[in-house]
C-alpha cells in the first residue's frame, strides 16, 4: 500500500455545478462573466485553472499513480467566514488572467500607493467600501486586497514582494 506524504491532500476537479457556484460568486464579486477551462480545488480553499490537454480521467489517474501539487494555475482562494457566505480573493495571477471581464471592485492606484503595495504594505485608505478588491495601476492588475473602514488589507505573498534597496 502506497503513502501519501504527511499534509497532502488530494486535488477535486468541481463538477459543472460547483463550478457555476465559483462563478456566481465571481459574478458578484468582481462582474466576471465566465471561467476558462476546468476548475481544480486543493485543500479547502485553493482553487486553480487548468485548460491543458490533459482530460479530468487523466488527472485523476495519474494522481493515483505520484502526488501532484499542483494543475494550471493558482487563480483564487475560497475564504469561509463564520459570519458572512464565504468570497472569493483572486490571486495576483487571477485578476491578470480575468482582467478582460473584472468590472466591479476595482481599486486604482496611485504611483506612491503602487509602490507601497508592492512592498506589500497595507494601504491606511478610506475607500467607503468592504470585502475584496482588484488592485489596478496603470491598466495593471496586482492582486487583490481586503478593504475595511479604515485601510486595505496586502495580500501579496512575502516571496512576491519588491524588496527595498536599503
Amino acid at each position: 500500500m502506497k503513502q501519501k506524504k504527511k499534509g497532502y491532500t488530494k486535488l477535486r476537479i468541481l463538477s459543472r455545478d460547483e463550478k457555476q457556484e465559483i462563478l456566481k460568486k465571481l459574478k458578484q464579486q468582481f462582474g466576471v462573466k465566465d471561467i476558462p477551462g476546468i476548475v481544480v480545488q486543493r485543500g479547502k480553499e485553493r482553487l486553480f485553472f487548468f485548460s491543458g490537454s490533459f482530460s479530468e480521467s487523466e488527472i485523476k489517474s495519474l494522481e493515483k499513480t505520484i502526488s501532484i501539487e499542483r494543475v494550471g494555475v493558482y487563480f483564487a482562494k475560497l475564504v469561509l467566514s463564520a459570519e458572512e457566505e464565504s468570497k472569493v480573493r483572486l490571486s495576483i495571477e487571477g485578476t491578470q488572467i480575468l482582467k478582460e471581464q473584472i468590472t466591479k471592485n476595482i481599486f486604482e492606484l496611485s504611483h506612491e500607493q503602487m509602490e507601497k503595495w508592492m512592498r506589500g504594505e497595507e494601504l491606511q485608505i478610506e475607500t467607503g467600501k468592504k470585502g475584496f478588491l482588484v488592485m489596478k495601476y496603470n491598466g495593471d492588475f496586482l492582486g487583490c486586497g481586503k478593504a475595511s473602514e479604515k485601510k486595505i488589507t496586502n495580500f501579496i505573498p512575502k516571496n512576491r514582494r519588491i524588496k527595498d534597496k536599503n
